[in-house]
């Protein structure tokens, strides 16, 4: 179990600093120089926070612990993005290379911060052990061999 959240934990932190950050930057700079409306990239992270919350909460319905969904920190890396947009208006190859790169850093940055601030994992699995499979999901073993002797 102890296993079970730490993988988890590390797991999750790596699959939402890659998918996410690159979502934030590629999906708010195509959106901004488009449409030419900055502070796109904060409202989106805003909007990302508010359904990760609904998320977290649904999974601790179920009986998980709180902690076992990390909100990741969107607002500070858009935020960067916003800025350098605003920062590099005429040049829209400087706002991708420079705004992409700085969330790109900062998003796993501002994330592992937020995951040092996560309960003890052996202190998790100890209080929430691991939901055992129903009897009909239950594997069972193989019987291979069995009357290789009789």
């Amino acid at each position: 179990d102890y296993i079970f959240y730490t993988d988890w934990m590390w797991t999750s932190f790596v699959v939402f600093s890659v998918s996410q950050s690159t979502m934030l930057a590629v999906g708010t700079i195509y959106y901004m120089l488009f449409t030419g409306v900055p502070g796109t990239a904060t409202y989106y992270a805003t909007i990302m926070t508010i359904y990760t919350w609904v998320a977290k909460g649904a999974w601790f319905a179920l009986g998980y612990p709180y902690d076992f969904i990390v909100v990741p920190v969107w607002i500070p890396s858009a935020m960067l993005l916003d800025l350098t947009y605003w920062a590099t208006r005429r040049n829209k190859h400087a706002a991708i290379i420079i705004g992409g790169t700085l969330v790109g850093l900062s998003f796993p940055l501002f994330n592992m911060v937020n995951l040092l601030l996560v309960r003890d994992p052996l202190e998790v699995a100890f209080k929430y052990p691991r939901p055992t499979l129903p009897a009909y999901m239950t594997p069972i073993e193989p019987q291979v061999g069995k009357f290789y002797n009789s």
